[in-house]
């Protein structure tokens, strides 16, 4: 059997739990991800996990924050004033919105807490600080 080695493309299908057992994504239900191996295409302990394993070959491997969506970072939790949304929109605790960083590239923020005057936003990946729980099989090396 062929094994995957840093820089192959690879057709991978997996499943990503929560410690809870809290399926966040699957792709088994769709057509499987495609990347190159060790490139940096997905999260880092994804990309360690699938080096050395053979076509066809499952496993369930945990990943620690770190080598995930990184650790909660509080500094990432911002107050913006609500006349600094736009005007027609209405915040609500869960609403997802679009911001863009001084660099102009945009990102996705979670409202964690709304008021009369101000939003409180979470810039953080919604799994940062979680161990992400990864069962991953091999579909295919393409190249």
């Amino acid at each position: 059997m062929s094994q995957v080695k840093e820089g192959d493309k690879i057709k991978v299908h997996y499943t990503g739990k929560l410690d809870d057992g809290t399926v966040f994504d699957s792709s088994f239900d769709r057509e499987p991800i495609e990347f190159k191996a060790g490139e940096g295409m997905v999260i880092k302990g994804f990309d360690e996990a699938v080096i050395g394993m053979d076509v066809e070959e499952e496993k369930t491997v945990t990943i620690p924050p770190e080598k995930a969506y990184g650790t909660h970072r509080e500094h990432m939790i911002m107050t913006v004033p609500k006349d600094q949304l736009p005007k027609n929109m209405e915040p609500k605790v869960g609403d997802k919105m679009q911001m863009s960083a001084p660099d102009g590239k945009t990102f996705v923020v979670n409202i964690v807490e709304a008021s009369d005057s101000e939003v409180k936003i979470d810039a953080n990946h919604p799994l940062a600080g979680k161990a992400l729980t990864f069962i991953i099989k091999i579909i295919e090396i393409v190249s």
